[in-house]
């Protein structure tokens, strides 16, 4: 009959979720986004990752309403059968559906003024300290700062990359690619891909990015068993070096030509050598932030799944409490549930919205974990000294066995 609709079930859905063949189910409707994977903002990891299921809350997650209008093109003509919604679900999308009406995440209020002007701030005075004094403190002091300066960038750079914190879409880039590519020295293009991965597969040992640091770190005993990145789409083997180191930075290759230019107009070797420790070690007070909100928090192997969107966010996230005043200094990252849940608010929402969050986890006893910043490191610490103590016992293991 002309008209009838065509119907999927989700098994048939399931066997789209390969390249060259990718279907993806939005509020029951079936799309085909095979040609538009290479071509998505997003990168083609979290269609890649979500295809052959239903994605609607990650859809909600990370597009404006602006995008809808364009799902039609992709539409394949199907619906899904057994098409059903649980009522954390049905809570979550009432509840981005809210804050899009109160405009919550259009309302930036001053934050990237305020932040800007910080930034430049900062950064003159530590030009300043270099140009201006010869004395020994004043150049350490101004390494601080542009450690400090790093920090606000970064945070720009991770606001411009999830929602349009500037007037138009081409200032919002050229925002991207100064404060990556020029002030940090981090690709914004590779930021992007890595971290959308990241926050689709939240704390996925084998599709997480972010927690893929062998041999250097290990999070899980679970890395011990050598399982393939799916990200990387390489094996991360346990050998005897990641038994013996356990832990893992992954840094940044690109060099800054500004960088080097500024130190070498310190007066001496030891003050440049001095002034790049005192900067890079202020910066690292953010790579330990970073780690605060996911090492601690519970991990799981495997593909991330459409249908836990709202569960996946809170078990693998941990907050960090803190007062009002101190919200410059997180970037918003202390409300990391509430950013993961809702990547496009802007940072100056997160702590509005925070109790609304606390309420829906409570309703469906669901883990809402929120530590001083303190707590947070003490609990990173035992997470991480587990699993080197599990990695100390298997390295004996292996001495005693082969000699």
């Amino acid at each position: 009959m002309a008209g009838e609709k065509k119907y999927v079930s989700q098994e048939e859905l399931k066997e789209h979720n390969k390249p060259g063949d990718l279907w993806i189910s939005i509020q029951g409707k079936v799309y085909d986004v095979t040609d538009w994977a290479k071509q998505h903002p997003g990168g083609d990891i979290p269609i890649l990752n979500l295809s052959g299921q239903d994605a609607t809350d990650a859809f909600i997650a990370f597009h404006p309403g602006t995008v809808w209008k364009h799902l039609d093109q992709f539409f394949s003509g199907h619906y899904l059968k057994d098409y059903e919604v649980s009522d954390v679900s049905k809570d979550y999308r009432r509840l981005a559906s809210e804050f899009s009406k109160l405009g919550l995440f259009d309302k930036k209020e001053h934050t990237v003024i305020y932040a800007l002007c910080f930034v430049v701030l900062m950064f003159a005075a530590s030009i300043w300290g270099i140009l201006g004094s010869n004395c020994f403190w004043v150049h350490m002091g101004s390494g601080a700062l542009l450690g400090f300066a790093w920090i606000q960038v970064a945070y720009l750079g991770h606001d411009s990359g999830h929602y349009n914190m500037m007037t138009t879409r081409g200032f919002n880039k050229m925002a991207q690619i100064l404060a990556g590519n020029c002030l940090t020295g981090i690709s914004i293009a590779w930021w992007k891909w890595t971290h959308n991965a990241h926050h689709i597969a939240c704390n996925s040992l084998d599709y997480d990015p972010d927690l893929q640091h062998l041999p250097m770190f290990a999070v899980s005993s679970n890395l011990f068993h050598s399982m393939t990145s799916r990200f990387y789409d390489r094996k991360l083997t346990f050998d005897p070096i990641a038994r013996f180191m356990g832990s893992q930075h992954i840094g940044n290759p690109r060099v800054w030509t500004w960088f080097p230019l500024l130190i070498s107009c310190l007066p001496n070797w030891t003050e440049r050598v001095f002034f790049v420790l005192a900067s890079f070690s202020v910066t690292s007070i953010q790579h330990v932030q970073f780690c605060l909100n996911h090492f601690a928090a519970n991990v799981y192997v495997g593909p991330p799944k459409g249908n836990d969107w709202f569960e996946k966010q809170t078990s693998g996230t941990l907050d960090i409490s803190c007062p009002t005043w101190m919200d410059w200094f997180h970037g918003g990252l202390q409300f990391q549930l509430e950013h993961h849940l809702f990547p496009r608010l802007p940072r100056c929402n997160l702590r509005k919205i925070s109790h609304l969050v606390r309420d829906l986890c409570k309703k469906h006893n669901l883990p809402y974990r929120s530590l001083s910043f303190f707590e947070a490191n003490v609990t990173t610490i035992k997470t991480l000294r587990a699993a080197a103590m599990q990695a100390r016992d298997l390295l004996w293991e292996a001495v005693n066995t082969h000699g």
